[in-house]
Parts: structure tokens; C-alpha cells; sequence
């Protein structure tokens, strides 16, 4: 298949793209279907450039497949236009590499043999964050003899390339150990920077207006200043997840100054929204953290302004619309935002010039794949990368995203290929669109019109 006209992402120069011969049924399309190939495209006026990454996705499976499952979340997020995500050990039973299925195989084990075991490719590739502690509890770090041999170089498909008790922080009583093991086996340490045993929704106005428990910003700038004295005192790498609070930008931001060994995510949902929202979202706008004062977004979109944030992650979080519709007291924390997140960034960042295009590609795909270790990005000139590489065996396959930074759309919750329907964002109007998605050089996701199709055959 010839996809003509491309625009290179980082250089602006246009680009065909010539890509092998897709199995059949290999592509999905817009409504979840399977479908033919095409000959050639034209792909005028659209963007090429690296797949998007996730360094911090829940797809629930083995567990909870009632809210998603890997063929869902796969597919949900080659429609967002990842090309890899990494998985949370919030499975169950936990990803700790010890803890046994019904079948006696650990979670570790099930996910890197899904594909084979289910006799399919998922349009996604995807890595796996090991447990930081047995069973998540908190109490005993992992044992690295359960784990360590599947990690990056042992050959594996899908190896361990970070270390997380996500959705909890790490627990005080484990910090030291958990950190000796990210150091000798070089794995960073993904911290859910938030710890509150009470509460609902941020503590302010607005929780006070509808009755319900505020969650103080201090329960995560005190585990994010826990987490860079750590930094410090034994050279651990800290990635701190979906950063939400201005003093908490503004403790990476010094951490940063002094050279430590910290990163940190925000999500879309902190950029966007704020905890008014939840006056007209209700519990679709519920999560851990939880969204906070406007004086908190404008800080975190300060911080993505400034570079303090390294990357953008969606924390993907299924849940049913039974569990959502309990209200805001009882609702589980958590939205999905495979489909929306890139729209939700080239809106709120990007159309209103707080940055370019190229440093979104960078915050979603470039520095995600760093953290990770798994440096499948592209160089910068894209054109000579794929002239070299493309269709020549032996050459590495690459993972691209095609995209309409201009395409204005609405969103539809029904329409979306997770099986998971939470989201604030039911009904808005968003700027920026995924096209299709490239996986190992084969098309997987394509909602390019029937308009753009020049010829067409039958894969």
C-alpha cells in the first residue's frame, strides 16, 4: 500500500510511504470492523510521526475483563494511535511475578503469551510493569527471583521494563527495598505520587458545595518530597505518575534544578479539567487524584509549558457504567483515555499556543519510549529513516501514527472500541485527530475516508 502526500512531523517535508502487504483482516477500521486494504491513498495534508506510547495504562486483564479486556484495550488504543503501552500491575491477582492463576501460571506469564495462547495480533505492542511489592500490599517488596528473567535482553515480547504498586504509592515500610531492586536491576520506579485513606473529590469550593470529603493537594506533595529525598539519598530513577497539584510541579521543577534522578507525567484530564467539572461530569470525573482547583490546572499547564512535565500518560482506567452511576460518594476512581488523549493535548496545548506540535510528539511517543527503554522512536529526518528501512529485510519495523491536527469532531463514548464507557468528555468538541496507526510497517487502524481511497483491492 502507497500512502502519497504525508507531511513529515518534525521537518515539514512531504513524504510517500510504502508500506508491506497487510495480512487479511489485519486492519481495523472506525467502527471496530475488519477491513480491506487499499493500494494507495492520499494522505495530502495529514501528518506522519512515531506511534504515541502509554507508560501508564490499565486494561484489567486477568480480573476484571467485565470492564476490559487485552483484544479491547489493544484496540482502543491503535484507534488512539499508540503504537505501545505499558501495563499496571493492578491485575489480579497482582503482576508480582509470584502470585498463580486459576491455571497455575503467573500474570507475567499470561500476558506475555496472550497472543499465541489466543491465536491473534493485537494492533498494539505493550510492556509490563512488575509489582513493587508481593501481592501489592505494601508490606514486602517483590522477590526480583520471580521477575528479573523477564526483563528487557531475555528475549521476551513483552519484557518487565519498570517497577509500580500503581494505584497505590509504594508504602513507606517497603520504599528502601523496593528502591535496591530498581537500582540493581535498572528499572525505574513508577510512583502513584498520591496516598489518602479519606475523601472523595479535591478539598476546596467545590467539595464543599456538594457535600462530600476533600482530599488535600498535601497527600501528594508529601509523597512526591518523600519520593525525591529518595532520589537523593540513593540515586534511585523516580518517575513520579500523573502529577496534579501546583506545589507539586513546583517540587519537581526543584528537583530537576538540583539534578536529580526524577521524572514526572501529567494527564490529559489535569489539563483539561478542573474540579468545577465535576459539577457537570459527576462521577465520570472521579479519580485518584483527583481533579483539582483551576489554580492547580493552570499549573499544570505551566508545567507542560516550562518542560518541568516529561511526558503525558492517559492512566486508561475501565470501569463499568453500573460501577460509575453510583455517584460520586461510591463511584471507583478512574476514567478511560486511550481514544480522546491526543485530541484532548492538541486542544488544550497545542491550538492555544502554549506549545508546538513537534513537543506534543515529543511528550507522547518520545519520552514515554525513553522512560521505558524501549527507543522506537524515529530520527529526525523521517523521510531518509523510511527509505532506508521500509520493506528491506532485516531492517527494524517502525510504529507510526498518521494524524489531522486540524480534524474537528465530537465525541461519542458509544463509538469508542474499549469496552469501557467513562469519560468526562462524552459530548465535547475536540481539535486533532488519529488517522490511522502503523504497526511493524503494517496499517492496524485506519479512519481515513472512503474520499482519500484511490484504488482498492482485496488484501
Amino acid at each position: 500500500m502507497r500512502l502519497l502526500g504525508l507531511t513529515d512531523w518534525r521537518n515539514g517535508r512531504a513524504v510517500d510511504l510504502v508500506l508491506p502487504q497487510a495480512v487479511e483482516n489485519a486492519l481495523i477500521d472506525e467502527t471496530g470492523a475488519m477491513s480491506a486494504g487499499a493500494d494507495q491513498i492520499d494522505a495530502s495534508g495529514l501528518v506522519l510521526a512515531p506511534a504515541l506510547v502509554d507508560p501508564h495504562v490499565h486494561l484489567r486483564d486477568p480480573g476484571q475483563t467485565d470492564k476490559e479486556d487485552m483484544v479491547t484495550g489493544a484496540a482502543a488504543a491503535a484507534a488512539g494511535g499508540y503504537g505501545l503501552i505499558l501495563l499496571m500491575p493492578n491485575t489480579q491477582p497482582a503482576m508480582d511475578g509470584q502470585a498463580k492463576m486459576a491455571d497455575g501460571r503467573t500474570v507475567i506469564e499470561y500476558l506475555e503469551s496472550y497472543e499465541r495462547d489466543h491465536g491473534l495480533c493485537l494492533p498494539v505492542d505493550y510492556a509490563l510493569c512488575v509489582a513493587a511489592t508481593k501481592d501489592r500490599a505494601g508490606r514486602q517488596a517483590s522477590n526480583p527471583d520471580d521477575w528479573s528473567g523477564h526483563l528487557p535482553g531475555h528475549g521476551w515480547a513483552h519484557p518487565v521494563v519498570a517497577i509500580s504498586d500503581d494505584g497505590s504509592a509504594v508504602a513507606d515500610q517497603a520504599l528502601e527495598a523496593v528502591a535496591a531492586n530498581a537500582r540493581e536491576f535498572d528499572l525505574p520506579i513508577l510512583d502513584h505520587c498520591e496516598h489518602h485513606e479519606h475523601g472523595q473529590v479535591n478539598l476546596g469550593a467545590v467539595s464543599r458545595q456538594l457535600g462530600l470529603e476533600g482530599i488535600p493537594a498535601s497527600t501528594e506533595t508529601a509523597i512526591i518530597n518523600r519520593d525525591i529525598a529518595l532520589a537523593e539519598r540513593t540515586g534511585t530513577r523516580v518517575h513520579l505518575q500523573h502529577v496534579s497539584t501546583d506545589g507539586g510541579f513546583e517540587a519537581v521543577r526543584r528537583a530537576k534544578a538540583h539534578g536529580l534522578p526524577i521524572t514526572c507525567e501529567t494527564a490529559p484530564h489535569y489539563l483539561a479539567l478542573c474540579d468545577e467539572d465535576l459539577l457537570r461530569c459527576g462521577s465520570m470525573a472521579k479519580m485518584n487524584p483527583p481533579l483539582r482547583s483551576r489554580a492547580d490546572q493552570q499549573a499544570a499547564l505551566e508545567a507542560v509549558a516550562d518542560g518541568t512535565v516529561d511526558m503525558i500518560a492517559t492512566d486508561h482506567a475501565p470501569h463499568t457504567l453500573a460501577e460509575k452511576a453510583l455517584g460520586l460518594k461510591d463511584a471507583p476512581n478512574g476514567i478511560i483515555g486511550l481514544e480522546t488523549a491526543y485530541a484532548v493535548c492538541n486542544q488544550v496545548l497545542v491550538k492555544s499556543g502554549l506549545i508546538s506540535h513537534d513537543r506534543l510528539i515529543e511528550l507522547m511517543s518520545l519520552a514515554p519510549a525513553e522512560l521505558m527503554g524501549m527507543h522506537r522512536f524515529l530520527p529526525e529526518d523521517l523521510p531518509s529513516y523510511m527509505a532506508n528501512t521500509v520493506n528491506k529485510a532485516g531492517q527494524p519495523p517502525v510504529d507510526l501514527v498518521i494524524l489531522d491536527p486540524e480534524a474537528k469532531w465530537k465525541v461519542d463514548p458509544n463509538r469508542f472500541h474499549s469496552k469501557a464507557r467513562n469519560t468526562p468528555f462524552a459530548g465535547a468538541e475536540l481539535t486533532g485527530r488519529i488517522m490511522a496507526t502503523i504497526k511493524d510497517g503494517h496499517l492496524v487502524f485506519s479512519r481515513l475516508p472512503a474520499s482519500r481511497v484511490i484504488t482498492r483491492e482485496r488484501i
